[in-house]
């Protein structure tokens, strides 16, 4: 009996050993794969370390080239009526300090002179109409010598500004209501100037702002396209869009605000493609990107003095050539740069000397610097 239980005891021992040999080989196996672990890594780790280096340059380099680039400046979606006052008055303060020399753009020696360049501005440019009134000043330079003029002679002389037709019944017209109701002066009230022939609000604004010293709002085309593009109003209608930024700036600001705004407009933010990247108030426009943002083609895009052309004047203001503003050619004769900033299309009608400015400007003239 002894012998016979013997037996079994050797076999459990066996399978004992047995046992803990299967459950030491996967440790092996674990303790090996742990110290081929560390082998692996360091062979990859080079490898991994130069892509992350690589991806950090180009995070880098476009980080760089984002801090180039212009920013925008949105106006909060519920802007309040002070936020917006704020943000106007600082785009007017940016542009009196690029254009301290701005001004009117129609040569006039008188209030007379003035307006009937004003009305003469419709659907043509400023220098179209500065190349020809000083034929028409140095034949009729009061309104009643313009009031009894042929009307054929004064068409053709209107001629070159399109429409001329219609523009002479209107400067005619005018001038015999300045002879016959008004002594032969330019009234210096809103109420009586826009009961002249040919003069709405706008024109009217033009000659009390820059003639008698009186503040008012120019809205022209260059105007409503700015005050949009920059979010001042969504108005579309002048009499609309003259009240809403009235309400933004004091009456002391609005001649100025519109030689600053119409500048701007004539130079640098264009209809069509405005010159982005060469505007020093993008950092403030709610419209940046609408137009080039190449800097170096934004360049070619300037127009004016801002472009190295002829302005439109040619007789500007002195402040105006200090700051390098060339004047414009008189009528037929061939501009100073070898481009024109505007191209002329109506065709030109022969027209004699400027007339000799006088001795004594009359008051709020550009030629007293006060334009």
């Amino acid at each position: 009996m002894p012998a016979k239980k013997s037996v079994p005891a050797k076999t459990s021992a066996s399978a004992e050993k047995a046992a803990s040999a299967a459950k030491s080989a996967p440790a092996k196996k674990a303790a090996s794969a742990a110290k081929s672990a560390p082998a692996k890594k360091a062979v990859a780790a080079p490898g991994k370390k130069a892509v992350a280096g690589s991806a950090a340059k180009a995070a880098s380099a476009k980080k760089a080239v984002a801090s180039e680039r212009i920013a925008p400046a949105k106006p909060p979606r519920n802007e309040s009526h002070t936020a917006l006052v704020r943000r106007a008055r600082r785009i007017n303060r940016e542009l009196a300090e690029v254009y301290p020399y701005a001004h009117p753009e129609l040569d006039f020696e008188n209030p007379f002179q003035l307006v009937v360049a004003t009305v003469l501005s419709a659907q043509t440019t400023d220098l179209r109409v500065n190349q020809t009134t000083p034929a028409l000043f140095a034949k009729y330079p009061t309104p009643e010598d313009l009031a009894a003029a042929n009307p054929e002679e004064v068409e053709e002389i209107l001629r070159p500004t399109g429409f001329f037709r219609a523009k002479t019944k209107s400067v005619m017209g005018l001038s015999k209501a300045l002879r016959d109701d008004f002594g032969g002066e330019v009234p210096g009230r809103l109420e009586d100037l826009v009961k002249l022939p040919g003069v709405g609000r706008k024109t009217a604004f033009v000659v009390l702002g820059n003639a008698f010293g009186r503040p008012g709002i120019t809205v022209d085309t260059h105007f409503q396209r700015l005050v949009r593009r920059w979010e001042w109003t969504a108005e579309k209608e002048p009499d609309k869009i003259e009240r809403a930024i009235g309400e933004l700036f004091p009456k002391t600001d609005w001649t100025m605000l519109s030689h600053h705004v119409i500048f701007h407009g004539r130079r640098i933010c264009h209809a069509r493609k405005p010159a982005c990247g060469a505007c020093p108030i993008a950092p403030l426009c709610p419209a940046y990107g609408e137009g080039e943002t190449d800097p170096e083609k934004a360049k070619k895009l300037l127009k004016y003095e801002k472009g190295g052309f002829p302005g439109q004047r040619l007789n500007p203001p002195q402040s105006y050539l200090d700051a390098g503003g060339i004047p414009a050619p008189p009528l037929g004769a061939p501009a100073s740069t070898p481009a024109s900033p505007e191209p002329e299309s109506v065709p030109a009608a022969p027209t004699s000397p400027p007339s000799a400015p006088p001795a004594a400007p009359a008051p709020g003239s550009p030629s007293r610097g006060t334009g």
